[in-house]
């Protein structure tokens, strides 16, 4: 896909307290790395995704660049008029596109209470259109905003939830498709791509970032966490009839509405087994924390062909301050990898992407390490779901040197690497 860049730099975008966006033209716009500003390169910049969203900031001030110079310039009060307030504003984008830079911002006090979990790109006004810094890491278009029909999905979905109101998963995945507008549920009920099987209500880790399942008084989480464990037939009804009748079929254990799939390893594998004896066709995958390499064994043995690793980091230090894993250590994560590559299977890493930290020279020399001794097939490029600052606090990440830049990071990865493949989904393998 051919994406066209900005002739010029976009300028600042802001809104008031009643959240209206006004442009600032006498500043262009921002992106933020760790702790430093920059303007951004032209070819850094998209127009904002079809899909996207645009998150105003609660007591965090805009941040710009003045129009002659690298410097960058706090905006403290609304330049049209100061009692209508000023936030920050940043872009939540569509699948399938990663960021280069977070929205440039500061808080206004420093107690200001965490962003809710999703993640913040740089967003910019010109030509009468809103520019991102991000670029499009999938060319797969199963999840774009085009392809949904809403209309369409209501009507599959709500005669699916008749058809099967004994399957408790079909009916959770109804809630998942209608009520949250979980993009995988909705590829279900439209028989097409990948089909989400969420099994499992507990984890042994405790993110700080997690979705599903947050402490009293924190951010809120993004959506419930399923409340029991599916049966194998349950799962099996499901996964059998999509692997079947599916384009490019996958169905996926391991979602963003449960815990860690692995603790329910054993119905996984019955399901699987189930599953495979009825068809050969398609790819059942784990996206998992990869906690517990006797289970991944065992799943393998059973029919899984791949599994997505979820990390934030290559360094044990920084992975289980994020994670704080229940049970398990870093070393077990990459046991787990070194399972299913002994057994010739598919490995994704899911790695966390947020610039300033990604791109961080310590991080990047971990991450090559990783791949050197492990040889995953794939780094699905997706952008990490939580606040900025809260994130540095938490993984205690110093940011002494400026970071190399999201797209060097990648052509040196490239480069080192020229097996290794990148994107943003789990990939059909048959």
């Amino acid at each position: 896909m051919n994406v066209p860049h900005p002739h010029r730099m976009p300028c600042l975008v802001f809104a008031n307290n009643k959240g209206e966006i006004q442009d600032f033209p006498e500043l262009d716009m921002a992106g933020r790395s760790a702790s430093w500003f920059f303007r951004p390169e032209l070819t850094d910049l998209i127009p904002l995704p079809e899909g996207s969203d645009l998150f105003v900031l609660p007591g965090r001030l805009p941040i710009g660049v003045e129009k002659d110079s690298p410097d960058p310039v706090l905006l403290n009060e609304n330049p049209y008029a100061s009692h209508e307030g000023i936030q920050a504003l940043a872009a939540f984008m569509a699948p399938a596109h990663t960021a280069t830079l977070t929205a440039a911002f500061e808080k206004k006090h420093g107690d200001a209470a965490p962003l809710p979990l999703f993640a913040y790109a740089a967003v910019g006004w010109l030509d009468d259109r809103f520019w991102v810094c991000g670029f499009r890491s999938d060319e797969d278009t199963r999840q774009d905003f085009a392809g949904f029909n809403i209309d369409l999905i209501r009507k599959k979905t709500t005669k699916k939830l008749k058809e099967f109101p004994k399957n408790r998963l079909i009916q959770h995945l109804g809630k998942c498709s209608l009520t949250y507008g979980c993009p995988a549920a909705k590829n279900y009920f439209l028989d097409r791509y990948e089909a989400p099987l969420p099994t499992s209500p507990a984890c042994n880790a405790r993110c700080v970032g997690c979705i599903s399942l947050q402490p009293a008084g924190c951010c809120p989480s993004t959506q419930d966490r399923i409340q029991f464990v599916p049966t194998p037939s349950e799962i099996a009804e499901i996964a059998v009839a999509h692997l079947q009748n599916a384009p490019r079929p996958i169905v996926s254990f391991g979602q963003g509405c449960e815990g860690e799939p692995l603790l329910q390893a054993d119905t996984i594998e019955k399901a699987i087994r189930l599953t495979r004896k009825q068809t050969d066709r398609g790819t059942i995958n784990l996206n998992s924390n990869a906690s517990l390499p006797d289970a991944v064994q065992r799943l393998a043995e059973a029919g899984l062909d791949s599994i997505r690793v979820s990390i934030n980091s290559a360094r044990k230090g920084c992975h289980t301050l994020y994670c704080r894993p229940n049970g398990y250590t870093f070393k077990n994560v990459l046991e787990s990898i070194l399972v299913m590559k002994k057994a010739g299977r598919f490995v994704s890493l899911n790695y966390f992407i947020l610039p300033g930290f990604t791109d961080d020279k310590d991080e990047f020399a971990a991450l090559c390490d990783l791949v050197d001794l492990y040889r995953p097939d794939l780094i699905q490029l997706r952008n990490l779901n939580m606040d900025p600052d809260w994130y540095f606090e938490v993984v205690q990440h110093p940011a002494r040197e400026k970071p190399m830049g999201m797209r060097k990071w990648l052509e040196r990865l490239k480069k080192r690497f020229p097996e290794l493949k990148f994107g943003y989904f789990n990939p059909p393998l048959k």
